[in-house]
């Protein structure tokens, strides 16, 4: 594969996982290769990044596409000066009792290299771990879990942290600090090993099947439901910085249009004087902005707890951009949580109360006839012309009566109606799905991954 080829399919595979990369920007990359020592990979890699990635959260897999496109090594990858054998006991080794004198010493020398914070080091070990440990019977086949599940690095935390504190003076100072520096060391190592085992394969299928299968996509694009613990704290540490960039971008969209409210015929005319008569240069009156109210009615039922969980944590966020804010969670029963969500509060302590408190609401399955109905009755006096009524779930009913005219009446009292449901299109309306129904009355939007929830979000502001 010549290099142009190499560049333009890693352009490709870098658009597939979410990361926008344009024509113009693919031309500023080639431009910026240029300019640097195509044999200095990690040159190439910051002429790549600085051209390509715009966004901090497309980083993780910007890096794993550009390790395909651009492996640092061939083969097995052993270099020369590293003959495996052990270093010196400096470091307490600790678990992983009874196994082999080989694997004693790897470890051994795992322990050292993590202690040294020695990234040359613990590239090496990678790769002989998992050449020693991670093949497989099957051609092209490399287990970075296999490999790890060998050398068990996350045991030798006790040892590191222990050989720290006894380098230390006082002896208490850096239990802390050294627990998170050589946790953190260990992640990277166990990243180290699958991204080895992701080249060893690539070389064998091809990067473009690493990439389809293997490789996950931006935080922004995992789906809500059935997010594994590990993307759904990524998607975590993705919402505050977004939502301090999406409460900017509504304020200065809102200044903008303040800026052109309706014609201000007087003015115009007295301006026209100065261009005989011709009203060159409209005037208008200036349109005070307005924050809209915003109506939350989300569900809490198990089914849809991660999708409920960050579309209530990104409202939190944005609390500024409306001028109230009232949240309600029901399963069966409507239950109002506005005040464990009330301003000022950290949005993760909020979150945690919120989810303690509707754990106790009763109910097994969702019943959201009955929810409108007695959202009708107890609070309908929430809902003015300038009221966002702002619905969170996937619609399905258990085959219970949907209530279509109390929704409808709801709907007609409100400024606007938004359903958000986590659910693929293609599934509304099977089983006891009543989206379609629903979609009949109101505005009902995929909203499967946090870039459609924030978009929605977004669309909030606009009548």
């Amino acid at each position: 594969m010549s290099l142009l080829d190499r560049h333009t399919d890693f352009l490709a595979a870098l658009r597939e996982h979410g990361i926008a990369a344009s024509t113009a920007e693919g031309i500023d990359a080639a431009r910026a290769l240029s300019a640097v020592d195509l044999l200095d990979r990690e040159a190439v890699r910051v002429a790549y990044a600085a051209t390509l990635v715009k966004r901090h959260n497309d980083i993780a897999v910007f890096n794993a596409l550009f390790d395909l496109w651009f492996p640092p090594a061939v083969g097995d990858g052993r270099t020369t000066g590293t003959d495996g054998t052990a270093v010196g006991p400096e470091v307490e080794v600790t678990g992983a009792h009874g196994t082999s004198p080989e694997l004693h010493a790897m470890r051994t020398e795992l322990a050292q290299a993590l202690f040294d914070g020695d990234n040359t080091a613990l590239v090496q070990i990678a790769r002989r771990a998992l050449a020693r440990y991670g093949t497989s019977a099957n051609p092209g086949s490399w287990s970075p879990r296999a490999t790890l599940e060998q050398l068990d690095p996350t045991t030798l935390l006790a040892g590191l942290i222990r050989t720290a504190e006894g380098r230390s003076r006082p002896r208490n100072t850096t239990g802390a600090a050294a627990r998170s520096r050589f946790t953190r060391r260990i992640g990277q190592f166990e990243q180290l090993v699958t991204a080895e085992a992701h080249r060893r394969i690539a070389e064998q299928k091809g990067e473009r099947y690493v990439a389809d299968n293997l490789t996950g996509p931006t935080p922004d694009q995992v789906p809500f439901l059935g997010a594994s613990q590990a993307e759904l704290a990524a998607i975590r540490r993705a919402i505050r910085p977004l939502a301090r960039q999406l409460a900017t971008r509504i304020h200065r969209e809102r200044r903008h249009g303040a800026r052109s409210g309706t014609l201000d015929f007087r003015r115009t005319l007295r301006a026209a004087l100065s261009t005989g008569g011709v009203p060159i240069a409209p005037r208008h009156r200036p349109r005070r902005p307005r924050k809209p109210e915003l109506v939350v009615l989300c569900d809490v039922s198990s089914s849809v707890a991660n999708f409920a969980h960050f579309a209530l944590l990104l409202v939190h966020a944005l609390h500024e951009v409306f001028s109230r804010t009232r949240v309600f969670a029901f399963v069966r029963d409507v239950h109002e949580v506005t005040e464990h969500l009330r301003r000022g509060r950290d949005a993760a302590e909020a979150l945690a109360e919120v989810r303690r408190a509707t754990l106790q609401f009763p109910g097994t399955g969702t019943d959201h006839g009955r929810v409108f109905a007695d959202f009708a009755a107890d609070h309908a006096h929430v809902l003015t012309s300038r009221t966002v009524l702002l619905v969170l779930g996937d619609a399905r009913n258990n085959d219970h009566d949907p209530a279509l005219d109390v929704l409808a009446g709801l709907t007609g009292r409100c400024r606007r109606t938004l359903w958000l449901n986590p659910e693929p299109r293609a599934n509304w309306g099977t089983g006891d799905s009543a989206a379609l129904d629903y979609a009949d009355l109101v505005e009902m939007a995929e909203c499967r991954n946090l870039a459609q929830l924030t978009r929605l979000v977004r669309s909030l502001d606009q009548r």
